[in-house]
C-alpha cells in the first residue's frame, strides 16, 4: 500500500468534494476508507494498493473531473 497526499489548486465549493471523493472512489484499489478530501486545504489524502493503480492514475482522474492537481507526495506503508 501506498499513502498518498495530494494538493489540489483550490477546492471552490463541499460539492466539489464529494465529485472528487466519488471519483476517487470509483478507482480499482483505491482503499475507500482511507479517503479523505480536505476543504479547508485543498488536499485528498488517500491509500491505495500500488499493484492497481499509480499516484498518476489517481491525478488524471481528478484532472478529468475538472480539478487541478498542484503537486503530489506519496509514501509506502
Amino acid at each position: 500500500m501506498q499513502k498518498a497526499t495530494i494538493q489540489l489548486e483550490t477546492l471552490a465549493c463541499p460539492s466539489c468534494m464529494q465529485k472528487i471523493e466519488n471519483g476517487v472512489k470509483a478507482l480499482d484499489g483505491i482503499d475507500t476508507e482511507s479517503l479523505k478530501v480536505l476543504f479547508n486545504s485543498s488536499k485528498v489524502k488517500v491509500n491505495f494498493d500500488e499493484e492497481k493503480l499509480s499516484i498518476n492514475d489517481i491525478e488524471n482522474a481528478i484532472t478529468k473531473l475538472g480539478y487541478e492537481v498542484k503537486k503530489s507526495q506519496v509514501k509506502a506503508i
